[in-house]
């Protein structure tokens, strides 16, 4: 397969690296490492991100209609903050890319759009911006045209993330709510 050594500082996006997608705590022989190909298409989800990052701070960020009700501050507190955001909320990302040793070691499906950089897991902060985040990926999708593969709205325990992935072709635009 065609590796590439990993650089994690490397930039797929103006607010996205490449070491963003690659983290994992699982300790493999393989290293987590994506080939170029997985590359381009973590570059692919990388558009949507910044598109959801965009769209995110433009409703709920500082600043915004939020601010009134005195809720962009606590907003704020959750997500924290870093020198590259710019003062504006982050996408945070739980899970991208995965080699096959990293996906059978954390339980994920055979044949996971995880596999080839074409899926990501979101973090979320609860139900509330977990649905938030879904609908506004909807909303990018109805508005710029543009396919998508799936967009799942998952929960184990008390922890939200949103799973959406982005194939080069043959999406399916599959929507699944898996809140255990």
């Amino acid at each position: 397969m065609d590796k590439v050594s990993i650089n994690k500082s490397m930039k797929l996006s103006q607010h996205f690296t490449l070491g963003e997608f690659c983290k994992t705590s699982y300790h493999t022989l393989d290293g987590n490492i994506p080939s170029h190909v997985a590359i381009e298409n973590l570059k692919r989800l990388c558009i949507w991100l910044e598109d959801l990052r965009f769209s995110y701070n433009e409703l709920y960020g500082e600043g915004d209609r939020s601010q009134e009700s005195g809720k962009a501050t606590g907003r704020r507190a959750q997500f924290g903050n870093d020198s590259r955001n710019d003062g504006e909320i982050p996408i945070i990302i739980s899970s991208g890319y995965r080699s096959e040793e990293v996906n059978r070691k954390c339980g994920g499906a055979k044949g996971s759009n995880h596999l080839t950089g074409c899926a990501v897991d979101i973090h979320c902060y609860g139900p509330e911006q977990m649905i938030r985040m879904a609908g506004i990926l909807l909303d990018i999708a109805d508005g710029t045209k543009r396919e998508f593969d799936e967009l799942i709205q998952e929960k184990r325990g008390s922890t939200y993330w949103v799973h959406f992935a982005v194939r080069p072709s043959g999406n399916r635009r599959k929507i699944l709510f898996d809140c255990r």
